[in-house]
């Protein structure tokens, strides 16, 4: 299983709801994260940029997809950000991978 991050904007009006009405978002995204065959790692609020930051496992990119396919069908995110995330060994194999792929750069 691969882990991604996923960093989403709410959208104002689900703000407005948020704050009108509190609830635990992580609980929402966990049985929809588990239905694609993954599981919720960690939830974060944050401000910036993103609202929200999750860890999730998911079996493969496709999935990843999906689940980002799905929060902004919602309509209640804005903008869905997904990155792969790669274990310290995982690193490390690419790098060893790189090593050995010849690459040239432009103007070599």
């Amino acid at each position: 299983m691969a882990i991604y991050m996923i960093q989403a904007a709410y959208s104002n009006d689900a703000w407005s709801r948020l704050v009108q009405r509190p609830e635990d978002r992580a609980e929402a995204l966990r049985p929809v994260v588990e239905q694609l065959g993954g599981r919720l790692l960690a939830w974060y609020y944050s401000f910036g940029d993103f609202d929200v930051m999750a860890l999730v496992e998911l079996p493969n990119n496709i999935n990843a997809a999906a689940l980002s396919m799905a929060a902004a069908a919602g309509k209640a995110v804005r903008t869905v950000k997904t990155t792969p995330l790669m274990t310290p060994d995982e690193g490390f194999e690419a790098m060893l991978l790189a090593q050995g792929a010849k690459y040239v750069p432009p103007g070599a």
